[in-house]
């Protein structure tokens, strides 16, 4: 039985990896909701510099105005570049990009998630939540299945949710962490774990599609 795609990324980050992988049939169940809280919105427009780890935290930093941000990797500093910053690119997780950030000085803030899957040596504030949601009835049923699912993780946190909503499963999982310590968090039953070759959708795909090649041969 032919693999089937589960996607468990917010809305349109899901729906933008569905169209990277040309999989029209894959089933999309986002297990977080991305939420803006309050925060100090004139400190983040003054700032001399941003460092972005997510492109969901670019909407809360104000105008670029050809500001310096360091982005995680190419998503984020694809959404940076859109909204006017003047983008340096990091190889695509926190643990590469904390290197590029010393000796930044005073005046550069880090806008992140309520869940912080790495700190960075920058001061930072909270601007959005990643909110835990209930995997959809077609997700859950396709979980309770025989078929294999592919289930790609990019976050510690979506892992951990992932895997307590898939305990229990049927189905086999072959999971696609898009770092060793994604895959670390995944608490949940596996027939398979796959870490991708580099910590971006790129990689991720990679990964995903070589899983697809080898049932197909």
């Amino acid at each position: 039985m032919a693999p089937t795609l589960l996607l468990t990324r917010p809305l349109a980050a899901s729906q933008r990896f569905a169209r990277m992988l040309g999989r029209q049939d894959a089933v999309i169940s986002p297990i977080i909701r991305i939420v803006p809280v309050a925060h100090d919105a004139g400190m983040l427009a003054a700032a001399r510099g941003l460092v972005f780890t997510s492109a969901h935290a670019v909407p809360a930093a104000g105008p670029g105005q050809a500001r310096q941000a360091f982005c995680v990797g190419p998503a984020t500093a694809k959404a940076a570049r859109a909204a006017g910053f003047a983008v340096t690119e990091g190889p695509g997780d926190a643990a590469g990009l904390a290197p590029m950030l010393a000796g930044l000085g005073p005046g550069w803030v880090h806008p992140h998630g309520a869940h912080l899957a790495a700190r960075l040596p920058v001061p930072g504030v909270v601007v959005y939540d990643q909110q835990a949601q209930p995997l959809s009835s077609c997700a859950q049923a396709l979980l309770a299945g025989a078929g294999p699912v592919i289930l790609p993780l990019f976050s510690p946190r979506s892992a951990r949710l992932a895997g307590m909503a898939a305990e229990g499963a049927r189905a086999d999982l072959w999971i696609v962490a898009i770092s060793a310590a994604v895959a670390q968090a995944w608490p949940g039953p596996s027939a398979r774990v796959v870490v991708a070759g580099s910590p971006d959708a790129a990689g991720m795909a990679a990964a995903v599609n070589t899983l697809l090649a080898g049932e197909q041969t």
